[in-house]
């Protein structure tokens, strides 16, 4: 009898669905595009994931958040997202966090027990300190830079930011990451250039009461194509960490 894994192991073989039926993955973010991330996983059958947002579910998610609708308004964006992971595979180890990810916070999470993280978040200090708390952990990462303002979903792709021009957010990240000394980390970006720079709201440090323009496919195609690239690595020998790199230094 076939079960809800049957049509990706006909594609992958038995070897695949078990080595992501292991996997344990953190996704820091669940809103556009890390929503789309963590749904994809979920689909893939993953073992474990760990779900990092401090937001509720508000009325301008509805055109781009997967567990955004009129009757998740108001509610905690990682618990939706456990329930409607616990109805794909009532066997994915959900881990929920409610919380920021800063300097504050970094210490109640032990990076080295993931395979692979998903940063999503949209502020640019978390995503640098993660970025960086993870390469000392040696596991693999991978970011997402800015979808808002874009139309094209064609231009998405995954690259490493060295390489990625046209992204103001890109282009801060790099320059904190050189006084770093890293060089090298895997994000999705896109080619195109914005086509609309205009912003409604208030800014404050936190960037909360900022709305930018969206559109529903393109944190969509970003969150499936960053799903992709997770399940690709998961599934070849590269970045399997070595024994002596299971210590976080």
């Amino acid at each position: 009898m076939y079960d809800a894994f049957s049509r990706m192991e006909i594609l992958m073989g038995t070897r695949a669905v078990n080595r992501l039926g292991s996997a344990k993955i953190a996704v820091f973010g669940i809103g556009g595009a890390g929503s789309y991330v963590v749904e994809a996983l979920a689909r893939c059958g993953v073992g474990s994931l760990t779900l990092v947002d401090h937001k509720d579910i508000v009325q301008s998610d509805i055109n781009r958040q997967l567990y955004a609708g009129q009757s998740t308004v108001g509610r905690k964006k990682v618990q939706t997202a456990k329930e409607h992971i616990r109805d794909i595979d009532e066997n994915i180890l959900v881990h929920t966090y409610e919380t920021y990810y800063n300097e504050e916070t970094a210490g109640m999470f032990d990076l080295q027990s993931f395979d692979y993280i998903v940063d999503a978040m949209d502020v640019s200090a978390s995503k640098v300190l993660l970025i960086e708390q993870a390469g000392k952990c040696r596991v693999p990462v991978i970011s997402c830079l800015a979808t808002d303002n874009k139309i094209n979903p064609a231009r998405l792709e995954i690259a490493d930011i060295s390489r990625v021009s046209n992204d103001p957010l890109a282009k801060a990240i790099r320059a904190e990451l050189r006084k770093k000394n890293i060089r090298k980390v895997k994000v999705l970006c896109s080619r195109e250039k914005a086509y609309r720079e205009r912003r409604i709201g208030k800014q404050k440090e936190s960037h909360e009461h900022m709305l930018s323009g969206s559109i529903s496919f393109i944190p969509g195609v970003a969150g499936m194509l960053i799903a992709g690239e997770v399940v690709k690595d998961l599934l070849t020998e590269k970045i399997k960490r070595k024994i002596e790199d299971t210590i976080c230094e």
